[in-house]
């Protein structure tokens, strides 16, 4: 998942932006409101972890200025502020989920994934397709009940395309989903990694659709 870290401070941001992408997250970080709202704008995040304490532009203005103008990405708030009143005001403001530092990352990395589950509708916190089963919680595959080895990028890759069954997308896409700013991209590593999963889960699994990109069939 691609995530956006907004956070100021130079030791809580390097050592979450570490430990999510230990996880397998992308992670960009910024650390004031005026570089979040710019990031926001590329469009290529899937939730964004905002602390409120920020230079430039508080993470609160920011949170309400997103939500105005129907930003509707999630919005996870990890900040030191623990009173009441600032919890309900950050959740007001249209935080989905408000997290108090100091937190364990295994919390921080257990709330995106019930964040992303709650995105995509799904009550279940493992993904099913088919006799494709993956948890995002330990980064397990099974095929037809057996274990399917895949690296971090090939689990990444694997579930995005499985978000939604049907719909094609680009590799510039999966790129977007795969790596970070600060992260060197192999121009051909897309492919490289779509072999792979075509080797370990079958060929039939992923389809390319001619000049458009990847998917995988909505009916297995």
């Amino acid at each position: 998942m691609r995530l956006l870290l907004v956070e100021d401070d130079p030791m809580i941001g390097a050592s979450v932006q570490d430990g999510l992408r230990q996880e397998g997250h992308s992670v960009d970080w910024v650390r004031d409101g005026a570089a979040a709202e710019a990031a926001v704008a590329l469009g290529v995040h899937e939730m964004i972890l905002l602390d409120l304490g920020l230079p430039r532009r508080s993470g609160l203005d920011l949170l309400a200025s997103l939500r105005r103008r129907g930003v509707t990405l999630p919005v996870l708030v990890i900040t030191a502020r623990d009173s009441v009143a600032d919890r309900v005001k950050g959740l007001d403001a249209g935080a989905d989920d408000y997290l108090v530092k100091p937190f364990d990352l295994d919390e921080l990395s257990a709330r995106i994934r019930a964040l992303k589950r709650r995105e995509a509708g799904r009550a279940s916190p493992l993904i099913v397709h088919g006799a494709l089963t993956l948890d995002p919680a330990t980064h397990a595959v099974t095929l037809d009940g057996r274990p399917v080895t895949l690296s971090g990028r090939e689990f990444a890759l694997l579930r995005a395309l499985l978000e939604k069954p049907g719909a094609p997308l680009s590799r510039a896409q999966l790129e977007e989903r795969l790596y970070g700013w600060d992260e060197e991209i192999e121009s051909n590593a897309v492919e490289v990694y779509i072999h792979a999963l075509r080797r370990k889960l079958g060929a039939d699994w992923i389809r390319n659709v001619r000049g458009v990109g990847y998917l995988i069939p909505e009916q297995p």
